[in-house]
């Protein structure tokens, strides 16, 4: 779950990490009330979860409640890349002597923590990464051990930071981290972390991302949840149940597992085409649960042919078969379906979906074959084609969990 910027703050504030004084306002004269008590000048921003919003206008300096009445009438109902501002946060403005960077996340490769701090603040991290990496302090930290403040200070030296920005700046990544960690996010960000002219280090902006897992241990991020931003197919996937990630290819793809559904995204771009989503129904794939599936899937205008791709293994062939076969009897399909069935009793389902096919109902045995009939029903330019070899990114080949390449 994505925090707004004025929710990472009050997230922040929590464990003692300095930020501007502000409020939230709804409307015009809300905003004008905050300004008041946050003090002139402020900052007029607009929230919304996503970036740029400076440059769409969104972030603006008023001097006084003219100025604010103005900035908010004209940022409230904005679009900016396409997220409507219905919020504002008012803070009182800050003096700005240096900016810098700060996170923490989760490094799943190395199974530790990763830090990473920057003299170079205020800018797309990303940009930094890739024009001027060396810019870019990291330190991996075991989750038993933690960040303590000698650490701490190290990799602020080591980013560079201005001398006399080092101690407060290693103070908050403690608070920092300990956020991260207590908190149960997977991506606490500062960017900017400012140096003012006093010389005292806090927090412009605020970047959190909680772990939806660890929310049966924090029944106050129920609080976060009523402005929540979500794609329309992520959150009636969210409302069914199921695992979905919205992509923005053309082929809907149905799978039985992590592993499986994203193998199945990868033997789709191999083979030329665009996947529209990863979406893991899990173990079951019973009528209900495709039926959900499917409705999903068929909420995204831009998929023109979806892919199911059964593997079973407790759950046996005929059982997935009878499910698919009511599901599309419950739901109303605008694409045309190719479905790849193996494992236990897969012959058996394969013998019911026979019953059944047609030029919109397609069963094939492997998923080279069915990614390709998939990709050519959705328009795609297919490669490949025929069973030719197709190519994973590490040079192999690509073999179907059935066995068959």
């Amino acid at each position: 779950m994505d925090l707004f910027e004025y929710q990472g703050k009050q997230y922040f504030a929590r464990w003692d990490i300095p930020v501007s004084k502000g409020g939230v306002a709804d409307t015009v004269d809300e905003a004008v009330t905050q300004a008041e008590a946050a003090g002139y000048p402020v900052v007029v921003k607009a929230q919304v979860q996503v970036g740029g919003r400076g440059k769409a206008g969104g972030i603006k300096l008023a001097a006084d409640a003219d100025e604010v009445r103005t900035h908010a009438g004209n940022i409230l109902g904005m679009d900016i890349k396409g997220h409507v501002v219905k919020r504002l946060w008012i803070e009182h403005a800050s003096d700005i002597a240096k900016e810098y960077y700060a996170s923490f996340t989760l490094d799943r490769a190395a199974k530790m923590h990763l830090a990473m701090v920057s003299a170079e603040g205020g800018v797309e991290i990303e940009s930094v990464a890739e024009t001027n990496p060396e810019a870019i302090a990291k330190l991996h930290i075991d989750p038993v051990d933690g960040l303590d403040l000698a650490a701490a200070r190290k990799l602020v030296e080591d980013a560079n930071l201005d001398p006399e920005a080092r101690d407060g700046a290693a103070d908050i990544l403690v608070k920092l981290y300990k956020c991260f960690v207590e908190g149960d996010a997977d991506l606490v960000e500062i960017n900017p972390l400012i140096l003012t002219p006093e010389g005292k280090v806090h927090a412009l902006d605020a970047k959190v991302t909680l772990d939806d897992s660890a929310s049966f241990r924090h029944p106050e991020w129920d609080e976060f949840r009523g402005l929540e931003v979500m794609d329309p197919r992520d959150a009636l996937a969210k409302s069914k149940g199921l695992q979905y990630v919205g992509l923005d290819g053309y082929v809907g793809i149905i799978a039985n597992g992590a592993g499986l559904g994203m193998s199945t995204c990868d033997v789709v771009k191999q083979v030329g085409g665009e996947p529209a989503n990863f979406l893991d129904i899990g173990g079951g794939a019973n009528a209900e649960v495709m039926a959900n599936a499917l409705e999903v899937i068929n909420t995204d205008e831009k998929v023109k042919a979806i892919f199911i791709n059964i593997f079973g293994g407790i759950t046996r062939g005929e059982d997935v078969a009878n499910g698919i076969v009511t599901a599309l009897g419950r739901v109303d399909i605008k694409s045309p379906i190719v479905i790849r069935l193996d494992g236990t009793n897969a012959e058996q389902g394969r013998a019911i979906l026979a019953e059944h096919e047609s030029d919109r109902l397609i069963s094939l045995p492997t998923m080279i074959e069915a990614a390709q009939k998939a990709t050519e029903l959705a328009g795609g330019n297919v490669t490949a084609a025929g069973g030719g070899k197709v190519t994973a990114a590490g040079g192999g080949n690509v073999t179907p969990a059935g066995g068959k390449k």
